[in-house]
């Protein structure tokens, strides 16, 4: 480079900037021979420019030029001039100007890349996250990057104009038995010892509140080894928030306030504050799940009662073994072809379902395989509980709980898709509250918490904690847009006492609470103020701000399916001296 500087951003230069003399620097988009004049387009992250290079007047820069590539890095000196009315280009910022180049330096050649850095032609993506850095050159990648940058800038005023502190809590810290699997660290100070990689800062925020910080924000990283989805990673950016002497009101004021700020600087898009709320029996009975996407209606109906003592087989032997049966009416869906039903039977499947009952409602017939079975007492039923029409189909699901709400809650959405039912553009916000406090795991014998540990349960439930733990409800909170959780919250146990007997209650040993909370319980017993907070997936966040279709497209370098970094190839085995220095030997039989 030299002594040269840069004047501006390629993407920059504007008309009322004519005669002035810039240095601009970027890499080549591409090179244009117009019969000796060239044409170079400048680009870096704001965009491009044109770059004029004449012959008659700059020969040695035209001898350079003549050489470029796509890709080279290049530093441009010249006079920024009108386009010609002819050449102006309108859909890009730049279009009425460009740079008669004087002198042009190529600050770095670059071999022929992977594939073609430009929107137009999408790589594979393999490709793209192999070469990130290129992936990262293109202007629709980049962009997902800069509205999660705007984001977190939106937030982090936010919560700065309401007197929150941004902490950083530890990165090496203890394992703990609830949750997903840790990601260990091996000590080498401590030989046979490890630490935990956090998958929450859940414990430090806790803590920082009995510190008296009162009202605390962080935007970090978390991490959990678990099987992975398109929007999952595992490691990922959480922002962390907790409030001293707090109601759930209070959070959702300062959460509703700080997503409408984001949503107006980041898409330009008001938000109708206060956010719908709905309890999670609300929920689970109108949408079969604790994430609706309420951009649409199609409500699930509950036939349980309808038929208690059916002679219909399935819903018999459902409602015995303790199961329900519900219902899904779709408007004028009754010209849906034998293949389309076997499909969407297919679709319930994957939830678990052993089949799907089916209803047409014909102006002079019901059509379904079930006709013959159904009594006129059930039939009446069924059109008073879901309003019925002519045209519409009745979808039923008999099984229990889970299996029919799941089900019926996915099939939901896809009828929603088939029949455009979705508004595009459409921001549906609710709060979900009142979750159960606790759930049983047949399979393990056991209550976990639905939410985690720390949660506080309603205080009127508390006398149910003893006696019938699954019916005490939570003070738990979740954010849902458009049929994804955004963040979930809760007040917090302040007493170490409760905290003990929920923890007893999830099946943790008195030995083992001491071992893993014991520091924990000693803070909460010197003087911890009631609180309460909230966590978000900042990038689940930003893909939704971005429209991208996967959470991989708002990190900057993430991992795979497989949970490997496609850039670095991480993870990989590491020299055996380190391994000998932890004390550390592999199944393989390495040291």
């Amino acid at each position: 480079m030299g002594d040269w500087q840069r004047s501006c951003l390629c993407g920059e230069p504007r008309e009322s900037e004519v005669g002035r003399e810039l240095t601009l620097m970027g890499w080549t988009r591409s090179l244009r021979d117009h019969g000796g004049l060239l044409f170079i387009d400048l680009r870096d992250r704001t965009g491009f420019v044109q770059v004029v290079v004449n012959p008659e007047v700059t020969p040695e820069a035209h001898e350079k030029a003549k050489r470029v590539r796509s890709e080279d890095v290049l530093a441009v000196r010249g006079s920024l001039v009108r386009r010609s009315e002819e050449t102006i280009n309108p859909t890009i910022p730049t279009g009425t100007v460009e740079l008669m180049a004087q002198e042009l330096r190529v600050l770095n050649p670059s071999r022929v890349p992977p594939f073609p850095v430009d929107d137009d032609i999408e790589p594979t993506e393999a490709s793209r996250f192999r070469y990130r850095y290129l992936d990262l050159r293109r202007p629709r990648s980049l962009r997902a990057l800069e509205i999660r940058h705007r984001m977190l800038t939106a937030i982090r005023s936010h919560l700065n104009d309401l007197s929150f502190m941004e902490v950083e809590t530890p990165v090496l810290t203890k394992s703990t038995p609830e949750g997903a699997r840790d990601y260990l660290v091996p000590s080498r100070m401590h030989p046979g010892k490890f630490y935990a990689l956090p998958q929450s800062p859940q414990l430090f925020k806790q803590i920082l509140m009995v510190g008296g910080v009162d009202r605390y924000f962080q935007v970090v990283r978390c991490f959990r080894d678990e099987d992975l989805r398109m929007d999952r990673q595992p490691e990922f950016t959480q922002l962390d928030i907790e409030m001293s002497f707090v109601r759930p009101e209070d959070i959702f004021a300062m959460v509703e306030g700080m997503m409408a700020r984001v949503f107006r600087e980041v898409k330009g898009v008001e938000l109708e504050t206060p956010f719908r709320r709905l309890s999670w029996e609300e929920a689970m009975s109108r949408y079969g799940t604790d994430k609706p996407d309420l951009r649409f209606g199609l409500e699930l109906v509950e036939l349980s009662e309808a038929f208690r003592d059916s002679g219909v087989a399935i819903f018999k032997r459902a409602l015995a073994a303790g199961g329900i049966v519900k219902g899904l009416k779709v408007p004028g869906a009754a010209d849906l072809s034998r293949k389309e039903l076997d499909d969407l039977t297919g679709l319930v499947g994957r939830y678990g379902a052993k089949g799907l009952a089916w209803i047409k409602v014909l102006d002079s017939e019901w059509q379904s395989p079930l006709t013959k079975f159904l009594s006129e007492s059930e039939k009446e039923a069924l059109r008073t509980l879901t309003r019925v029409q002519p045209g519409d189909v009745i979808f039923m699901l008999a099984d229990d709980f889970d299996v029919v709400n799941e089900g019926l809650a996915n099939l939901r959405l896809e009828m929603g898709r088939r029949l455009g039912l979705v508004p595009e553009g459409a921001h549906a916000f609710a709060w979900v509250l009142d979750f159960p406090l606790v759930e049983w795991k047949k399979a393990e014998g056991r209550y976990s918490a639905v939410h985690h540990p720390f949660t506080a349960p309603q205080e009127e439930d508390l006398p149910l904690l003893e006696s019938d733990p699954a019916r005490v409800k939570s003070r738990a909170y979740d954010l849902v847009l458009n049929g994804m959780e955004m963040g979930g919250g809760s007040i917090r146990i302040h007493s170490p006492e409760l905290q003990r007997q929920v923890l007893s209650l999830l099946d943790v040993t008195p030995e083992t609470i001491e071992e893993q909370f014991g520091f924990l319980l000693e803070a909460l017993d010197l003087g911890a103020p009631p609180h309460g907070g909230i966590a978000f997936g900042v990038d689940r966040l930003a893909m939704l701000l971005s429209d991208s279709p996967a959470i991989r497209d708002v990190i900057a370098f993430p991992k795979s399916q497989r949970a490997v970094c496609m850039l670095t190839e991480a993870p990989t085995a590491v020299d055996a001296r380190q391994l000998s220095e932890l004390q550390i030997r592999t199944l393989t039989g390495e040291p």
